[in-house]
């Protein structure tokens, strides 16, 4: 048998074994989180070690309790919910609103100093959040803006623009400038090139981007923190979280509960935005 037919076969064993090695790390801890949100209390305390729930043990009271109004004795997880959905979406769009022309800019377009300017993007994140975290403070308090979601909003829409605008510069450059070149000739401006050609052509990373974009604003704390902490009414789910991981009265049981809540919207929009992940829109665009 041949040296390269060897090595063939080797690899092929070698990747399912990283799979699955990667595979067990990433969803076992997440199912062991799930499990114990529907055991009781109890049923914990006596036997941690056990990982199977029996159908006599499984309850779904630690949900009603997470998810229950604060009035009503819960922890009133559906409107930090509705919180952080409002202002990771608002996040989303006001950022690829403003990256998309900036990435398109520095990706196609030819300037003084164009080849710079994606390091000068990062460059902001040499700088850590908790240094900018109290001159940002004072700034937005002085503007009545502390204790606003709107506030926290742009606060997120500033830290993910200039990553926004350094993944998609790279995709945009590899947008076929025949097909920009066949949009000029029929009459299109250089707007409606991008709106009509570009965009729709770059969809899988605009999909990619916004999905690292919500993920960011949606378990973002230490801002959260900051601007939120004196108003409950406003808390995103990182804090609800966070409360009930320092409540001595908090069973595990429901701060597993809570974990779970915190992590499915994330996962569900992945699997959901899947397929345009992966799916290569460019491909064929150059034919013809």
């Amino acid at each position: 048998m041949s040296r390269a037919r060897v090595e063939e076969r080797v690899f092929a064993v070698l990747r399912w074994v990283v799979i699955a090695f990667l595979a067990l790390i990433t969803v076992a801890p997440f199912c062991y989180m799930l499990l114990l949100s529907v055991k009781p209390i109890d049923a914990l305390l006596l036997d941690p070690g056990r990982l199977w729930v029996s159908a006599r043990e499984f309850t779904a009271d630690t949900y009603r309790e997470v998810l229950r109004p604060a009035s009503e004795g819960g922890q009133g997880f559906v409107r930090m919910l509705a919180n952080s959905a409002a202002v990771s979406l608002g996040t989303v769009a006001l950022t690829l609103l403003a990256a998309v022309p900036g990435a398109y800019a520095v990706g196609r377009l030819r300037f003084f100093g164009g080849r710079h300017v994606g390091a000068l993007f990062l460059a902001v994140y040499l700088f850590p959040a908790t240094l900018l975290a109290v001159p940002l403070f004072v700034l937005f308090a002085r503007m009545g803006l502390q204790g606003s979601l709107t506030g926290l909003a742009i606060v997120y829409i500033a830290q993910t623009v200039p990553v926004s605008i350094y993944m998609m510069r790279n995709y945009f450059a590899t947008v076929p400038r025949s097909v920009e070149e066949a949009a000029a000739l029929d009459g299109c401006t250089r707007l409606q090139t991008v709106r009509k050609v570009v965009l729709p052509l770059s969809v899988p990373s605009l999909m990619a981007t916004g999905l690292y974009i919500f993920m960011i604003a949606w378990n973002e704390f230490l801002f959260a923190l900051l601007f939120l902490v004196a108003k409950p009414e406003k808390w995103t789910v990182s804090l609800g979280l966070q409360q009930l991981a320092g409540g001595i009265e908090v069973s595990k049981t429901v701060l597993m509960a809570g974990s779970v809540v915190l992590t499915v919207p994330v996962v569900l929009l992945f699997f959901a935005a899947e397929r345009m992940l992966t799916e290569g829109l460019t491909s064929g665009a150059d034919k013809g």
